[in-house]
């Protein structure tokens, strides 16, 4: 199995596949200016612990906070701030799925336009990130979010996750 075969066995998107092409795994991480898909590769082969979740979530929320500022209601910043305390250590599970639920809450009583800022923030920063801006404020940042995002998740994880469940050159 090659790495974009492998890819697709974990059903990343088609762009993903396409980008792989010729790469390894660390060269499409290297290179790589979607955190949002950088962030969804590290969940989706992470290990199922505790201590990967704290971590995994710390990220999100560090990513969050580069649209913290798009964020209307106060249940969508408090989730952020949670978040990073549970990353942290902080602040427990059950602290951080309420505030999730009060942060979807928020975003589901948003109109139409905040929807899309919603759904742009969830994939900068998935559960931490529930924001509530015009669509239009997101469009004109939403590149800059995500390769400033991809920055911030190599910090934490300099090497492709992916490189270290598949073997090169298989």
């Amino acid at each position: 199995m090659n790495y974009v075969e492998y890819l697709k066995s974990i059903s990343a998107c088609s762009e993903a596949g396409e980008n792989a092409q010729g790469k390894t795994a660390q060269e499409v991480w290297d290179t790589c200016e979607r955190g949002d898909w950088m962030l969804w590769l590290i969940k989706r082969t992470m290990p199922d612990t505790e201590l990967a979740l704290r971590k995994l979530t710390l990220v999100k929320a560090r990513c969050a906070k580069l649209v913290l500022h798009l964020m209307t209601d106060e249940r969508s910043r408090k989730a952020v701030e949670v978040a990073e305390r549970f990353g942290l250590g902080e602040a427990t599970r059950e602290e951080l799925d309420a505030a999730a639920s009060a942060a979807d809450a928020a975003s589901s009583a948003a109109d139409a336009a905040s929807a899309a800022a919603y759904a742009a923030a969830y994939a900068a920063a998935y559960a931490a990130a529930y924001a509530a801006a015009s669509a239009a404020a997101y469009a004109a940042v939403k590149d800059k979010i995500l390769k400033q995002c991809a920055e911030i998740v190599r910090a934490e994880y300099p090497t492709s996750p992916a490189g270290l469940i598949f073997e090169e050159g298989e």
